[in-house]
């Protein structure tokens, strides 16, 4: 039975680290799979720290994912059955998964992408703020500060590295609010506290 119609559309589902993205992708994935809507996850193949084929959250939910090396393999990976894809960590997918974004949903696919909308310092960590303008729903998450208990909206890194993308978890980063963000802040400092 073909159900797809010509309304795809795309969700953008972002924070900082520890808010939930993933477990809220691997949420309505689920849902899709239990109303037995074809679906496809897909994520990027340079994230492998909890499982290479696996979604899964720092609560320990997960869900099959094929990994894969870029946008345009996730275009060529897409089956045409599939009715819903989901993508984890949009920030480490080149700015081509726009434009592919845009292709599934013109097609009539339903596109969930979850991922960082700020870097470490704070700064649009793209493609998930063009990916925000081209949603039709947007879902910011908070987390909790790890200093105060506040809203953390932001990802704090708490080892020394220049480099944008440094793979970790609590090990390397906290969620920060507002007023306890340092981007400036380094390991020893941190450890001081």
């Amino acid at each position: 039975m073909e159900r797809r119609d010509e309304r795809g559309w795309v969700e953008v589902i972002c924070g900082p680290m520890f808010s939930g993205k993933s477990e809220e992708l691997i949420r309505r994935m689920t849902r899709y799979k239990i109303a037995r809507v074809p679906v496809q996850t897909f994520k990027p193949a340079l994230d492998d720290r909890f499982a290479t084929h696996e979604v899964v959250s720092h609560s320990s939910l997960s869900v099959a994912a094929e990994p894969v090396a870029d946008s345009e393999a996730l275009l060529k990976a897409v089956d045409k059955r599939t009715e819903v894809v989901g993508i984890d960590e949009g920030q480490f997918f080149d700015q081509g998964l726009v434009e592919v974004v845009e292709q599934l949903a013109a097609s009539g696919i339903r596109v969930i992408v979850a991922g960082l909308d700020q870097d470490f310092l704070g700064r649009p960590f793209e493609p998930i703020p063009s990916l925000m303008l081209r949603a039709e729903y947007v879902t910011k998450a908070l987390a909790v500060c790890h200093r105060c208990g506040g809203a953390g909206m932001f990802t704090q890194r708490v080892i020394d590295s220049d480099e944008l993308v440094v793979l970790g978890a609590e090990d390397s980063y906290e969620a920060r609010c507002r007023r306890c963000y340092d981007p400036g802040e380094s390991e020893q400092t941190r450890l001081d506290v």
